[in-house]
């Protein structure tokens, strides 16, 4: 499908930002009386998830019927390359109706609805709605990045000694480990370092200045497509842990206010800053 005109992309960013509202009231109605289930070992999942989900997707089809939709409680077991559309599908709609399951279930005020538009091949429109803070972070390529509609950018900080980092960890042990020894790497370099129980959020937070960088070895589509639009709009950098351009359906990210970039990729991957 061809890509998007601006006009086009403010309509797409306006249903968003509706659907996203709409799953946050189901996740703060389902705060009391939900039922928590594992997907896998400490991987959980509520019913306030497909909740949110259900009315997420409701919205953005009715608007958008021709659409494609991507959901993370419809792909439990696959893959993050296993998610990805085919070469010549239409706009698809990623989503993850609750970022931050853990802290959702724990009663801990990190956790949003996000939802991401693929169009072309790329990200193009990003929506991360974080209801206990009250805050909706918006972009669509081209048209910029906003907090409650208000201007957003990425931070100023020029060196990682100066950077606070962000990253994931995943629930499976194992790889978790992996992603200890770049936290270690990183901790010895950096000012310091946060681990949020929500990527979305933390993408968000690159976005808006808050934090300076973020990584992660771990994830799928749902938990970057949105803040990756947000961080690229806000004038950040986006690549794999290794420096290749930024894929969506690859697990590995990282993302910066751009000015240290090179310098993060170099302290992970022990090589010499570009």
């Amino acid at each position: 499908m061809s890509t998007p005109d601006s006009k086009q992309l403010a309509r797409f960013l306006s249903v968003a930002v509706e659907a996203a509202k709409r799953g946050a009231a189901e996740l703060e109605s389902w705060r009391s009386r939900f039922k928590v289930t594992e997907k896998f070992r400490a991987d959980l999942v509520t019913d306030a998830d497909h909740a949110s989900q259900k009315v997420v997707k409701e919205t953005l089809l009715a608007a958008f019927p021709d659409h494609l939709f991507l959901g993370e409680e419809e792909c439990v077991g696959k893959s993050p390359e296993e998610t990805r559309p085919p070469a010549d599908a239409p706009f698809v709609w990623v989503v993850d109706p609750l970022d931050g399951t853990a802290n959702y279930v724990h009663d801990s005020p990190a956790y949003c609805v996000s939802i991401g538009l693929f169009a072309a091949g790329k990200p193009a429109v990003g929506v991360i709605h974080d209801p206990r803070m009250n805050e909706v972070f918006t972009a669509a390529t081209g048209l910029g990045a906003f907090l409650n509609g208000q201007p957003m950018r990425v931070s100023t900080v020029e060196t990682l000694a100066d950077g606070m980092l962000s990253t994931g960890f995943p629930a499976n042990y194992t790889k978790a480990v992996n992603n200890l020894k770049t936290w270690a790497k990183l901790m010895e370099h950096a000012q310091s370092l946060r681990r949020t129980g929500s990527t979305a959020l933390n993408l968000a937070y690159v976005a808006a200045g808050r934090y300076d960088g973020y990584w992660a070895h771990d994830n799928y589509a749902w938990d970057v497509m949105a803040g990756a639009v947000l961080v690229a709009e806000a004038g950040g950098s986006l690549t794999t842990i290794d420096g290749l351009p930024f894929d969506p359906f690859r697990p590995d990210i990282l993302a910066t206010n751009g000015r240290f970039h090179a310098e993060m990729l170099a302290t992970i991957n022990g090589g010499v800053p570009a």
